[in-house]
């Protein structure tokens, strides 16, 4: 079966490559301008095979977590996007319109209302893939209802809305788009119970969203969170900054304007929290360094905000040391799932770590 798939998955990509030949005459005596156009049709394959993932990985949602949960995929819609280039055209200033998985436990009484988790995937350009299969089936097991935005920027969707990227910005309007329609078009939702559960970029959303909006959300988690953009661009290197100085996101880099770094970091947001708080780092993560986290520590800290934290001392998996498969990482997860539960009286709380055992893996 593994070897078909990939044989099906090979001949799909030799078709993406063939619906962009290069033909001889578009060859220019100018290798620049030649250099240009190869760079332009590798970048336009790149999101063609985006959207084959994506399709492929919306399959594979329904194989891997129907037996606990009934999946939807809805079609909303968060502010207009900043960037465009005719504001007077026709339709220019409508809402963005962006998917948002859902994910409803099997198991419920549609008399009652459950709680809310919503949950925010991680990186610059990136998307609600498969990789969180065992934290869905570990939060509708407890009864928890899910929505996963796949804000603006997010890849699988195209260049157009690849494009439309606000890093720390309206995606984090769109998260918050997200949180305010299930409540609306849910019964079964209570709006007194709702959860955000975010790591890495999604820990930054997380924050963020949190901060804007504080009485809307009555727990947050933000794991690894990234928690400062100007501290960020310092360590990490220039390729990494290109992506942020892109005309088509933030167009300028850090050094050129620190204040628009500022604004997207919510390191400087730290007086504004008001909803319980758990933060989670490790010392040995590879993506988000630990200083970035201990400076948002020590922000809320300085505000005499109550809040909890952990740092976590070179766990095996760095970025991703509770999210992976280990012993370690389920702990730490019924840390998360316990403080989340004290908040949302989820109808099935885990007890221990048996419990998560039990329903993760299928």
């Amino acid at each position: 079966m593994h070897l078909r798939f990939t044989a099906i998955l090979s001949a799909l990509v030799l078709c993406l490559v063939l619906a962009f030949p290069i033909k001889a005459q578009e060859k220019t005596d100018n290798l620049k301008d030649y250099k240009e156009y190869l760079d332009k049709k590798f970048q336009d394959l790149d999101h063609r095979i985006d959207e084959m993932e994506k399709a492929i990985d919306d399959v594979l949602w329904y194989d891997k977590v129907s037996d606990v949960a009934n999946i939807d995929k809805v079609y909303i819609v968060g502010p207009p996007s900043n960037h465009v280039k005719n504001p007077t055209a026709m339709g220019a200033n409508n809402p963005l319109k962006f998917w948002c998985y859902v994910f409803i436990p099997q198991k419920l009484d549609r008399s009652r209302k459950y709680p809310l988790i919503i949950l925010p995937h991680g990186g610059v350009h990136a998307n609600f893939t498969t990789y969180h299969t065992h934290i869905i089936r570990e939060m509708v097991s407890q009864g928890y209802i899910v929505a996963a935005p796949e804000y603006r920027g997010s890849t699988g969707y195209g260049k157009s809305f690849y494009e439309k990227i606000d890093y720390g910005g309206l995606e984090i309007d769109d998260n918050h788009a997200a949180r305010d329609y299930m409540v609306e078009n849910y019964d079964i939702v209570d709006k007194d119970r709702v959860g955000i559960v975010g790591w890495s970029h999604g820990g930054l959303i997380t924050l963020m969203d949190i901060f804007q909006h504080p009485d809307d959300y009555q727990a947050a988690f933000a794991g690894v969170p990234v928690s400062d953009l100007v501290a960020r661009m310092g360590y990490y290197d220039d390729e990494y900054r290109k992506e942020f100085s892109a005309e088509f996101h933030l167009g300028k880099t850090a050094n050129e304007d620190v204040q628009e770094y500022r604004k997207r970091s919510p390191v400087n947001y730290a007086e504004k929290l008001k909803t319980p708080l758990l933060i989670h780092t490790n010392t040995n993560d590879d993506d988000v360094n630990v200083l970035e986290v201990e400076s948002m520590i020590r922000a809320l800290k300085a505000e005499g905000k109550k809040f909890e934290y952990e740092i976590f001392k070179d766990a095996p998996g760095g970025h991703s040391f509770d999210r992976i498969d280990t012993k370690l990482a389920r702990e730490t997860r019924m840390k998360i799932y316990s403080f989340l539960a004290r908040y949302l009286k989820p109808p099935h709380p885990f007890r221990s770590t048996r419990d998560l055992e039990v329903v993760a893996y299928k």
